[in-house]
């Protein structure tokens, strides 16, 4: 089917459906996503230690969601801005024990995994949300080990 685009107010009084074949996408390696390929769909990431970029925030496609399921273990897992764009919001990572929840400081623009202390096991979960201009919107839960550490650096 191809894209359609409006420039106005769309309503759907029973909502719209996400479904198919298509609506998930499985990322085996290092990839660059882009908003007409990954926007609303669910990304499975199945490569332990790549890293995944995010597209550049473009005002036209504010509200964009990103949502990674992690589907391997991650041992050196990096999910990363252009560089410019930066994160804000939270993220959890918990273990058989412990949980906190990790702000992003006001330069961290990559989101680092390892399948330990910063989360990233199977099962893990991010939503990544394009909310402003530079400005990507952050939360999810990631399943870790041990004496849990923040996830979020710079590149």
């Amino acid at each position: 089917m191809a894209k359609s685009t409006f420039s106005g107010p769309v309503v759907s009084n029973n909502g719209f459906i996400q479904a198919g074949s298509n609506n998930i996408v499985d990322i085996t390696a290092e990839t660059t996503l882009t908003f007409n390929d990954h926007a609303g769909r669910i990304i499975e990431v199945n490569d332990a230690d790549g890293a995944v970029t995010l597209p550049s925030i473009k005002s036209g496609e504010l509200g964009a969601k990103y949502t990674f399921f992690i589907g391997t273990d991650a041992t050196d897992l990096d999910i990363k801005t252009d560089g410019t764009d930066k994160f804000v919001g939270s993220l959890t990572v918990v273990d058989d024990g412990a949980k906190k929840s990790f702000i992003p400081g006001a330069t961290n623009d990559v989101i680092d995994m390892n399948d330990g202390t910063k989360g990233g096991k199977v099962g893990s979960y991010i939503e990544i949300t394009a909310l402003a201009t530079a400005e990507y919107m952050v939360q999810g839960v990631l399943i870790g080990s041990g004496s849990v550490a923040t996830p979020f650096a710079d590149a």
